[in-house]
């Protein structure tokens, strides 16, 4: 008891240094559920079959956490992407990733309407 006391005692400004800033909070959840699908996916990749099986997880995991930054829905983007990806220019595939996909699908769809 007295060791964890005399732990936080020592660490005092810095424990309660969120105090003197409203914008800081004395918690880091948002960053622990940010984090959560990683923590998921190592364990996942323990059953990708092979070292290239994991990899190819990893990197799909990689793109689908790519769609949620930039609030892209996955099935919508992958469903898009793999229709259009065998007639897709090489030098331009970049177009496709999710953080560049967003404009040029908007784009697309606008063309078809008019």
């Amino acid at each position: 008891m007295m060791s964890a006391l005399r732990y936080n005692l020592e660490r005092w400004d810095r424990l309660v240094y969120y105090v003197n800033d409203g914008k800081l909070q004395p918690d880091n959840n948002c960053i622990e559920r940010s984090i959560r699908p990683i923590a998921v996916g190592r364990k996942n990749f323990l059953f990708a079959g092979s070292h290239k099986g994991a990899e190819r997880l990893a990197m799909m995991y990689s793109l689908m956490g790519t769609c949620s930054m930039n609030n892209i829905n996955p099935t919508e983007w992958l469903t898009d992407v793999i229709t259009r990806i065998n007639n897709y220019p090489m030098n331009k595939l970049h177009e496709l990733l999710p953080n560049n996909w967003k404009s040029s699908f908007h784009e697309t769809k606008i063309t078809e309407a008019n």
